[in-house]
């Protein structure tokens, strides 16, 4: 079972902006979250989640952009968690 999808609406909050209004879409990893076809990742990767006891897992497009920004850069866990709550263009691919 795939994890369920977050309710993107038009509802935004308040005073807070979206990465895609606020970044420099002319960046290389802005590019390459235009570029991967996540539909796709979403399928083939999704199969393999289940949603079962424990905690819900967490959405295929984060993982996947985790993934790659792990592979891209030859970070550990620990500094691509503390470089993604800090690098909106991360926060951006990864959905």
């Amino acid at each position: 079972m795939r994890p369920t999808k977050q309710d993107q609406g038009g509802q935004q909050y308040l005073l807070r902006s979206r990465l895609d209004q606020i970044v420099d879409l002319a960046h290389p990893l802005a590019k390459l979250a235009r570029g991967i076809d996540w539909s796709f990742l979403e399928q083939r990767l999704g199969a393999v989640y289940t949603d079962g006891r424990g905690r819900p897992p967490l959405p295929t497009r984060l993982m996947a952009g985790l993934a790659i920004l792990k592979h891209m850069h030859n970070l550990s866990d620990e500094v691509l968690c503390e470089r993604w709550l800090e690098n909106p263009y991360y926060q951006l691919l990864c959905g």
